[in-house]
């Protein structure tokens, strides 16, 4: 099993910046890929980022240059660091973990990233 918490959701302006973190504890293996989704009501999850643990990079198109990936491996945790924020990136953002070769996602709680205009 693997456990993961998030933190830096938030309200803030058009134009502003926030920055998630998500740990992960538990059965971790060596090689995994970590990352995030986001969530609105009546949409599909959208995969906004994700990032291996050799620190391979994939971004959304709708988040390419605004939003940068990050990850501390010997602690486990991931970094979004998410600029010039718009309306339309108003969302649940879920942390999520899963070993490479392995099908099964972990996820996290979420949390609000809301942006006003």
């Amino acid at each position: 099993q693997v456990q993961l918490a998030e933190s830096g959701g938030g309200l803030v302006q058009t134009g502003g910046s926030l920055r998630l973190s998500c740990a992960a504890s538990g059965d971790i293996l060596t090689n995994n890929i970590m990352g995030w989704y986001r969530q609105t009501p009546g949409k599909q999850r959208e995969m906004v980022a994700t990032i291996t643990s050799g620190g391979t990079t994939d971004y959304a198109a709708s988040v390419e240059g605004r939003f940068t990936i990050t990850r501390n491996n010997p602690k486990n945790t991931t970094f979004l660091q998410m600029d010039s924020l718009e309306p339309e990136d108003t969302a649940v953002y879920l942390c999520f973990s899963k070993a490479l070769f392995a099908a099964r996602y972990y996820w996290g709680q979420g949390t609000q990233v809301t942006v006003s205009s």
